[in-house]
């Protein structure tokens, strides 16, 4: 296989705000911004923080659709999607955010299929009882050894064989330990000063369009390879009947 693969983070990269900074501002108890204190401190894994915050988020199901359903995506996005889809390149989205949310975000703007039956979507699960939220984080089970609620680069190593490189696309802390399991990495805000000040090999972008744009002639040059390679195979295949 030829194709690349893509990850890439949905909170701030994909949507164009953390949908889950969002609803804590809105819905929970202020104690959240205290446990948010302790992740980046490193005392707390984003799991944990997580866990606990969403405990302190009171909010009907309506409210929390009606909040949801105002996040705008990044603009250059649903062109994005369209292009890998047309390359045939697999795109996966790892967050630590919220399946329900990610769901529903991507229904309203026309999304279906992969990104939404649970096949390129890794991330963590959420249901709502009454005003209370429940949450659990899936993947993996049990947590990783950063304490992630998604081992982001668990999944992209697990996914990652038989294709020719591993993109990366993010904007926040939480992004950080996916660095090391891709090829290539497209950052900005967050994760885009972590990789600077560690003198990581990071790719700035401003919206996916960006993206799109910086990775044609990736795409175009493994397209290419590809066709060279089936042309040799058939070359070698017509000189075998012709010994015969």
């Amino acid at each position: 296989m030829t194709t690349p693969i893509i990850f890439s983070d949905f909170d701030g990269t994909i949507a164009q705000v953390d949908v889950t900074d969002v609803i804590l501002n809105e819905f929970a108890d202020p104690k959240w911004r205290e446990v948010e204190e302790e992740w980046v401190a490193g005392r707390v894994g984003s799991r944990e923080c997580l866990r606990r915050q969403m405990a302190l988020v009171r909010a009907s199901a309506e409210d929390l659709d009606a909040l949801v359903d105002s996040v705008p995506l990044d603009p250059g996005f649903v062109a994005f999607q369209r292009w890998t889809r047309e390359h045939r390149i697999p795109f996966c989205v790892v967050s630590d955010g919220f399946d329900y949310v990610i769901r529903r975000i991507l229904q309203r703007c026309g999304f279906d299929g992969e990104l939404l039956n649970g096949s390129h979507l890794f991330a963590s699960s959420m249901r709502i009882e009454k005003d209370t939220v429940r949450v659990q984080f899936p993947h993996p089970p049990a947590p990783c050894l950063h304490g992630c609620a998604t081992c982001k680069p668990e999944v992209m190593r697990r996914l990652a064989d038989g294709h020719s490189s591993v993109i990366f696309i993010g904007d926040g802390l939480s992004d950080r330990f996916a660095v090391e399991a891709a090829d290539v990495v497209f950052a900005k805000d967050k994760l885009l000063a972590y990789g600077r000040d560690r003198n990581l090999s990071v790719s700035p972008f401003s919206t996916f369009a960006d993206i799109q744009h910086n990775l044609q002639p990736l795409v175009g040059a493994e397209a290419a390879a590809s066709v060279r390679r089936r042309r040799r195979q058939r070359g070698r295949a017509l000189v075998e009947v012709g010994q015969d």
